[in-house]
């Protein structure tokens, strides 16, 4: 019987590499990004692509229909779009915090609830949610993005407990440095909300100049896609998945030694 996933966020990185990776494995895969120029040769390649906005309701369900309607099953959601935007808490505008909220939690929250009906009616399903270690780490200027994702995981497991009694599990992955774009963006992004001779300028320098020089743990967005992989198939999943002892360690200092990793952070901004 051919399994079915549904991934968000398909048109670069991690989520590109999980829809040929979960093809590869014989999924039949349906997903869709905002860029639907970036999903030609994806749909070359077999994978059922289309327009995807996960902040538009009728987006969201456009997919989540054609899925159901073609293949009558869905074993699997891989929740990845998201994004990250960089700034001082004083300076972001309101607006923009409310905007990656609305694409970081909200949208898997909107895919979500057209998924459930079908998965509780089958009896069975899986929900990956792509978090980022920086739910329970944290460095200057990251505070909504870090939210967003602190965010999520609670959702997941609150979601988890709901329904599990139906044969459904909600997990969590949480990558860590990757070899991405994902950074440049962050920054990018961070720049444009500095105010006019803002005070937290050398600070934007000094925090990104440290993103810049750690690469010691990055994977690349196939590594990723194996993690994804196994969150959606492991017969008893785990409620976090990390692609490596480095990115695991770090979240458990962070969340059992919250001191212990202040007086790291605080000793390699300086």
């Amino acid at each position: 019987m051919v399994r079915v996933a549904i991934i968000t966020g398909i048109s670069s990185g991690m989520g590109r590499a999980a829809a040929l990776y979960f093809q590869k494995q014989g999924f039949e895969v349906y997903g869709g990004a905002r860029r639907v120029e970036r999903l030609v040769d994806l749909k070359e390649q077999g994978i059922h692509t289309q327009v995807l906005d996960v902040t538009d309701k009728i987006s969201v369900r456009a997919l989540v229909d054609r899925t159901i309607s073609e293949q009558n099953r869905i074993d699997v959601l891989i929740n990845n779009a998201g994004y990250g935007e960089f700034g001082p808490i004083e300076e972001v505008p309101v607006e923009n915090a409310q905007k990656q909220f609305n694409v970081n939690l909200f949208g898997a929250d909107r895919i979500t609830q057209f998924v459930l009906p079908k998965m509780r009616q089958q009896g069975f399903g899986r929900i990956v949610n792509i978090s980022s270690v920086g739910s329970n780490i944290y460095s200057p200027l990251g505070g909504w993005y870090y939210t967003t994702k602190a965010s999520l995981n609670m959702w997941s497991d609150v979601l988890d407990q709901e329904v599990k009694q139906f044969g459904i599990r909600s997990v969590i992955v949480q990558p860590g440095m990757t070899k991405s774009e994902w950074s440049k963006i962050a920054f990018k992004n961070a720049k444009k909300n500095l105010e006019d001779n803002s005070p937290y300028t050398g600070l934007l320098n000094k925090t990104e100049d440290l993103f810049s020089k750690i690469n010691g743990s990055e994977a690349t967005s196939e590594d990723l896609a194996k993690v994804f992989y196994q969150a959606a198939t492991d017969i008893k999943p785990k409620r976090r998945y990390y692609h490596s002892i480095v990115d695991h360690g770090i979240v458990m200092v962070a969340r059992t030694m919250p001191n212990t990793y202040r007086a790291i952070l605080s000793k390699v901004m300086k």
